[in-house]
């Protein structure tokens, strides 16, 4: 017996859920879309559970060039929409929610959707990617939503003409602060070392940008300003080096020194390595539980990529249908 899902986004389309699933996949980036569009292929018929928002952290990336496919280069939103038109075309079911209680150990597993409904599942793959990770400073929560973001697309529009900084010395750092150039009078890049993190052709392209100036073997010590007046109105910065202390004007800190997993909720039942990614057995991408599978950001500490989670949503989607196959 199935039951029908109404989506929030959609009221008149109903999605089906049946008594017990084959595959659930958890996730609607690269890695979820692909592993969805690999079992519906293999007449699995994954169900698909989106999250809110969906997407993954393409949906904040204005320009991708480095997906193979996509000569011209495309917006992360359009890759998005295209894999997921592939899972669609062979009939992937997605609902649009969060998963908000894992019960992995249980067989069947059982998910519990944040609007109350159980979904009973044989197998179960984690594409759950991973969240921007910040400072941790006290001044910077304080700030956060008042000149301190993560999302240099989402909220680079308000700072026109303005003075920013951006923290951070990899490819996601420097795509920011080219972005901000379109906004900005000036971005100030904000590194602890004396030499970048990102790929040469990123390098290449921020060092010619006149917008762009670059700080040093420096961190940010305390963002400055009130939430309640101006916000953010300038960063004090550490050199790592002599130890001096100054202070730099800005009305707006964009944060992009990596990620933290998303794997709330699964820490007492699977095995986490010690930043909290999933681990994974071997080269496949099983994890400690049988019937449970991670694919993506969320396992993948190194490489961090569309094109590598998309590969490892593949691997995670074939290791299920020998998985299923076995246990019939």
């Amino acid at each position: 017996m199935d039951f029908n899902f109404t989506t929030e986004n959609d009221t008149e389309k109903e999605t089906k859920v049946k008594d017990l699933e084959n595959v659930v996949i958890v996730g609607s980036g690269p890695a979820g879309l692909t592993a969805a569009l690999y079992a519906a292929r293999a007449s699995l018929e994954p169900l698909l559970i989106e999250g809110m928002p969906s997407g993954g952290q393409l949906m904040d990336t204005t320009e991708v060039e480095n997906f193979p496919g996509y000569p011209e280069s495309v917006k992360g939103p359009e890759l998005i929409d295209d894999i997921k038109s592939q899972a669609e075309k062979f009939e992937t079911r997605f609902i649009t929610e969060n998963v908000e209680k894992f019960e992995l150990t249980s067989n069947p597993k059982i998910l519990h959707l944040a609007g109350g409904k159980k979904i009973k599942t044989r197998s179960v793959i984690l594409a759950t990617g991973a969240s921007a990770r910040y400072l941790g400073l006290d001044s910077e929560k304080k700030l956060k939503g008042f000149g301190v973001s993560a999302c240099a697309v989402c909220d680079g529009f308000f700072f026109k003409d303005q003075d920013v900084c951006v923290v951070g010395g990899g490819d996601s750092a420097l795509e920011d602060a080219m972005y901000l150039t379109k906004f900005a009078r000036k971005v100030h890049v904000i590194h602890r070392r004396d030499k970048l993190r990102a790929s040469r052709i990123m390098q290449d392209r921020a060092l010619k940008m006149d917008k762009i100036e670059f700080i040093w073997d420096s961190v940010v010590e305390k963002v400055l300003g009130d939430p309640k007046g101006d916000g953010v109105t300038g960063v004090k910065i550490k050199n790592v080096k002599n130890g001096k202390t100054s202070k730099l004007k800005v009305t707006g800190m964009f944060v992009a020194i990596g990620h933290n997993p998303n794997t709330k909720g699964m820490e007492n039942q699977l095995e986490l390595d010690k930043k909290r990614f999933i681990k994974t057995k071997g080269k496949s991408t099983l994890t400690n539980l049988p019937g449970v599978f991670a694919a993506g950001d969320v396992m993948d500490p190194v490489y961090q990529q569309a094109v590598t989670a998309a590969g490892s949503g593949c691997k995670a989607a074939l290791d299920v249908e020998k998985f299923l196959m076995e246990t019939k």
